[in-house]
């Protein structure tokens, strides 16, 4: 219980540090009256190019900010809580992928926001538990589905207002998606059949060998 406990809490440090990075990030720019939204993406330009790599860090408002904050935490603490020791790998890949390919497919204009990251994010925990076929993680794609499954409309243009970034969360599914078809030897795998008995009856052999 305690080993449990443990691993939920440390699960939860990355997710929340980046949060509060996000938040202090924020805070700067209002308090200071400074405008960070040249650190995003600006799609085929130079000047844009940095932003591949800062643009999640930067929100255009509070209230867009804050918007994005519960699922941002909730699925990268299932990111880290099931897949822990891949985790840092999915989490850098999708948050470099989807800037880059905003980079190559988005309209002109600086792209903001970690949305393009929660959208990686559920679509690998999607993906990925379905392709491993193992019960815990199949429960964590149902659970995406039915917490986030409207998301998948924000992905096209006709549905998503003018000043949203639908090529952002395109390019996170992308990201996500690709990732757990590529990362799916790697990490939680699904139990073989009757592995467990097999292991009793090794050790009922050891014993048996040190009787006699």
């Amino acid at each position: 219980m305690k080993q449990d406990l443990r691993k939920i809490i440390l699960s939860m440090m990355l997710p929340l540090f980046l949060i509060f990075i996000l938040y202090i990030i924020k805070i700067l720019e209002v308090g200071m009256d400074w405008d960070f939204t040249r650190l995003g993406v600006y799609p085929m330009e130079k000047r844009g190019l940095f932003g591949i790599f800062a643009h999640p860090l930067i929100h255009s408002n509070f209230p867009h900010l804050l918007a994005n904050t519960l699922p941002l935490f909730f699925l990268s603490w299932c990111l880290f809580y099931f897949y822990r020791g891949i985790a840092p790998y999915i989490f850098f890949i999708i948050w470099v992928g989807c800037g880059a390919i905003t980079y190559l497919i988005g309209k002109p204009g600086w792209h903001i926001g970690a949305s393009g990251i929660i959208y990686g994010l559920a679509f690998f925990l999607f993906f990925s538990g379905l392709l491993r076929k193992y019960i815990p993680l199949i429960a964590i794609s149902l659970l995406v589905t039915f917490l986030y499954g409207g998301l998948v409309w924000q992905m096209i243009p006709y549905f998503t207002p003018a000043n949203t970034s639908w090529e952002g969360h395109l390019s996170g599914a992308i990201m996500g998606t690709l990732c757990a078809f590529a990362f799916v030897g790697y990490g939680p795998q699904r139990p073989e059949p009757f592995e467990e008995e097999e292991e009793n009856e090794n050790d009922d052999e050891e014993e048996m060998k040190i009787e006699s």
